[in-house]
């Protein structure tokens, strides 16, 4: 069985570093890694995230928007891609792509179920209907 995972460093639209294993400590967590750029991040995996979120409380849904680029992200940036006045699960920054590289990414969007014990379940990369049925069986049997 793999090693829980130590930390998920992340930081928040002032720049302060986050852990996100300290906030969200003993709950499950599903990570949507994604780009804003990505139109398959936005047109899908962003939506699917937010059913996920309805489907399976228990879980808590994260997005962390990994930087391509040198540019800062900002929250509007982020925001642009809503047509809501508040995102519809909390959503993080990976300036450095840190998180990106911690869990070998093979693009966005990537998704990394962990348990309670924040331990590997599945790591599942896309948004069409394969990773999505992946993603449904996952939850349905770690839940």
């Amino acid at each position: 069985m793999e090693k829980p995972v130590s930390s998920i460093l992340v930081s928040d639209y002032s720049g302060q570093v986050i852990d996100l294993l300290q906030v969200y400590k003993g709950k499950p967590l599903l990570l949507l890694i994604y780009n804003n750029q990505c139109l398959g991040c936005t047109g899908r995996a962003v939506p699917l995230a937010y059913q996920l979120s309805k489907a399976f409380p228990a879980v808590e849904v994260l997005g962390i928007h990994t930087s391509f680029s040198k540019e800062v992200v900002t929250e509007r940036d982020i925001m642009s891609i809503f047509t809501i006045d508040e995102p519809p699960f909390p959503i993080y920054l990976d300036q450095e792509q840190r998180v990106y590289q911690q869990f070998t990414s093979e693009g966005t969007p990537q998704w990394i179920l962990l348990t309670s014990n924040h331990t590997v379940y599945r790591s599942i990369f896309g948004s069409q209907a394969n990773a999505e049925n992946r993603l449904y069986y996952a939850l349905e049997q770690m839940c």
